[in-house]
């Protein structure tokens, strides 16, 4: 069956290490689609769950499947957060085709559109927005607060809050915080002149036009896949929000190749994808 051509996908709190986590279907969903530009904007991994000895095949197959979709030539964003522990620190390392990063901005169709995770907007930063009216360098000051605050809490047997368990259900979280989390995001968004604003953190998904008294952005949410099993997709100019549960057809796509390729020789196609281009393009400037 003929894949889904789109120019962005975007997932988030897929919280691979939890027993949480949809893997099978999100396996399925992957399959399913061909981006162009694949982001993975935060909380992919369940850096604490992970340390508990769980990551059954299912979560193997995700990882696997990610760099079959790489080595055909999509660009894929990893964007890290408190929970991506492993690769926090390595901020805009190429490997390939990925790119692990903090934050990713993006001008799609004239919009000057912000990528990232969004757990510098813990709630108990009440007051963070402040370090927004020092325009980017406030951004960049609440990146680094974030992680030294994450490893803060670490070191006293604490943890972030107030999405720090992957298995709670929705309801058990408080709408009022969630409304003050988008609200942040998107104030955050609008002072730094951003006209789109992509995130995850609060594992609800939503798409709406959120006005400040300095103007107004589309503020993104892809939701997650521990319970909504959600994604954004930006294609023809538009964006719109994905519902497994309401995908007909996804249960139709079987992914043939991740059992024909192992996973070295998918990071081996990726680099030597990233490599041919390079060549290429040396050839390129040589002639010219």
């Amino acid at each position: 069956m003929k894949k889904r051509r789109l120019e962005i996908a975007v997932l988030s709190d897929v919280h691979l290490g939890s027993s949480a986590c949809h893997a099978e279907e999100l396996i399925t969903y992957l399959s399913s689609i061909d981006p162009k530009i694949l982001i993975l904007n935060g909380d992919i991994f369940d850096a604490k769950k992970m340390h508990n000895n769980y990551f059954p095949t299912s979560h193997l197959k995700v990882i696997k499947k990610i760099f079959a979709i790489a080595s055909k030539g999509t660009i894929i964003h990893f964007i890290t957060s408190s929970r991506d522990e492993p690769f926090c620190t390595i901020d805009g390392i190429y490997m390939g085709s990925i790119k692990v990063s903090n934050s990713l901005t993006l001008k799609l169709n004239g919009k000057n559109t912000l990528f990232f995770h969004g757990d510098i907007f813990d709630f108990s930063f009440r007051h963070s927005h402040w370090f927004l009216n020092f325009g980017g360098v406030g951004f960049d000051v609440l990146l680094r607060l974030s992680k030294l605050k994450t490893k803060t809490l670490r070191l006293f047997g604490k943890k972030n809050k107030p999405y720090e368990n992957p298995e709670l259900e929705h309801g058990e979280r408080d709408p009022v915080q969630i409304a003050r989390f988008e609200h942040n995001v998107a104030k955050m968004a609008i002072e730094q002149h951003y006209d789109h604003v992509v995130c995850g953190h609060s594992h609800y998904p939503n798409k709406k036009v959120i006005e400040t008294r300095k103007g107004e952005c589309l503020y993104l949410n892809s939701g997650d896949w521990v319970k909504h099993m959600t994604a954004l997709e930006y294609s023809f100019k538009r964006w719109k929000l994905y519902h497994y549960e309401n995908d007909k057809l996804a249960s139709f796509y079987m992914d043939e190749e991740l059992k024909s390729m192992d996973i070295n020789e998918l990071i081996g196609t990726i680099t030597q994808n990233k490599a041919s281009k390079a060549q290429k393009k040396r050839k390129y400037l040589d002639k010219n």
